[in-house]
């Protein structure tokens, strides 16, 4: 029998806690858990990683003392590194030992994947309070008889403890694939806090930074099958590996009143102005996996790669590319650098990126990867159809499939009782309600769905 992989089997020293995570997850391991383990200065920055939803990633992590290889997969072949930086993997239902290390005087950071649903927040940008938990988050932080459930509820209670501990202030880091997405953060937690205590939202406002951040790292979900490679390949058992291709990209922009880990010898970079670089991967790279992620099961392909392969999809891509492009502007973009590169990456057929993963959430996700981009085109006096087209197939996606994983599941449900333009009126009043009321944009939709129920294989 193999040995487990842990910090005997593979000696690694527990740097101090100076980061805690919430959200932990296949790429929070291979993304910010790889940047700072490859940090200059990675033995003073341990991570403290806690779920987001269920205990199981922290379960085994924690058998493993935290360690977990990544496999580097490409079409050359896969390599593996072991990652000690996750010091104390914890499941997210212990807010105690949560907000105990968020007041932590020698705890400096907290990064988020907490996904773009997990915000709360509505088309307006702000705090809605009729999402799921939100009400009873913040019964349970007014009243403190109990401790709250959603991820942006526990980050409000550490946030709470740290100012009662009078521990200074710190820096929260998103890494979610939202715009502006430090400003997105920032609204979220304050919106709650304030909806609670005053004093906390203003001590909030005057202690904590919110750095927006682009992150790029494609990260399918792990199977068997990899950790038995794992296995064959490391000699030892690990049952908690990450499978990632080898890109990886980081732009934060922010400050860190506490300080932070030199990411940059990681080959993160720091900006002033990030709105460019987030607005490329969020359109681009994002963009697009929604488009092949609707599409492509449409037409019944099942991962990235099958679905690029297929010319309707990868010219639907590419058109919508082209009006993508057409609005971003800032120096060191390289946009047509990035979309070979991009095809290159999707093409990976050995990293099987499953587009029923990618399908999830999707109100949120258009309003943030396909909504501006059809903006603008309107607004240059273009339809704006490719990227209707990423719209449409979201539509014709959700009448054919079944199990619909949405924030605004109960919406999509009662809509598509619905037939034609009524139909299309409702689904995309949960996007955007001006999407809605907009008879061309309802029109354009409408039509283009039309040629995806055509073309289903979900039916």
């Amino acid at each position: 029998m193999l040995p487990r992989l842990n910090r005997v089997t593979k000696p690694f020293s527990r740097a101090p806690i100076r980061i805690v995570h919430l959200g932990l997850g296949a790429f929070h391991r291979s993304h910010q858990a790889w940047y700072t383990q490859h940090a200059g200065d990675a033995s003073e920055w341990g991570i403290a990683s806690f779920t987001g939803r269920r205990p199981d990633a922290a379960t085994v992590l924690a058998a493993q003392d935290g360690l977990f290889t990544v496999v580097e997969r490409s079409d050359a072949g896969d390599s593996f590194e072991v990652i000690g930086s996750v010091v104390e993997a914890i499941d997210g239902a212990d807010v105690g030992r949560f907000a105990e290390l968020i007041a932590a005087p020698l705890t400096s950071v907290v990064t988020l994947t907490i996904t773009e649903a997990a915000y709360r927040l509505g088309a307006d940008g702000k705090l809605d309070a009729n999402a799921p938990g939100v009400a009873a988050d913040l019964a349970a932080l007014t009243d403190r008889s109990r401790t709250p459930t959603t991820p942006l509820g526990r980050l409000v209670f550490g946030l709470a403890s740290r100012r009662d501990a009078d521990a200074g202030p710190l820096a929260v880091v998103c890494c979610d694939n939202l715009s502006h997405n430090g400003t997105v953060a920032r609204n979220a937690v304050v919106g709650m806090a304030k909806a609670v205590d005053g004093g906390l939202a203003a001590w909030i406002d005057a202690n904590v930074s919110f750095v927006s951040t682009s992150v790029d790292r494609i990260t399918p979900r792990t199977t068997e099958a990899d950790i038995d490679a794992v296995a064959a390949a490391c000699g030892y058992r690990d049952d908690a590996p990450v499978v990632a291709e080898p890109f990886r990209n980081w732009v934060l922009s922010g400050d860190f009143p506490a300080g932070r880990p030199r990411w940059e010898d990681a080959g993160a970079v720091f900006v002033d102005e990030i709105e460019p670089y987030e607005n490329r991967k969020l359109w681009l790279l994002n963009g697009a996996h929604s488009l092949l992620a609707y599409a492509g099961q449409l037409r019944g392909h099942k991962t990235v790669a099958e679905a690029l392969a297929d010319d309707s999809c990868r010219e639907a891509v590419e058109a919508f590319w082209d009006e993508a492009a057409a609005h971003l502007h800032g120096e060191g973009l390289e946009i047509p650098a990035y979309r070979a590169a991009l095809l290159e990456r999707f093409g990976n057929s050995r990293i099987e990126h499953h587009l029923a993963q990618i399908a999830m959430d999707g109100t949120t996700k258009l309003r943030m990867r396909a909504l501006p981009v059809l903006r603008a085109e309107r607004a240059a006096g273009r339809s704006g159809e490719a990227t209707a087209r990423v719209i449409a197939a979201w539509t014709a996606y959700t009448a054919a499939g079944s199990g619909i994983q949405d924030p605004q599941a109960a919406g999509i449900a009662s809509a598509n009782l619905l037939e034609g333009r009524a139909r299309i009126e409702a689904l995309l009043s949960l996007i955007d309600a001006d999407l809605a009321a907009d008879r061309a944009v309802v029109d354009l939709v409408e039509s283009l769905s039309i040629t995806f129920d055509s073309a289903s294989h979900l039916n």
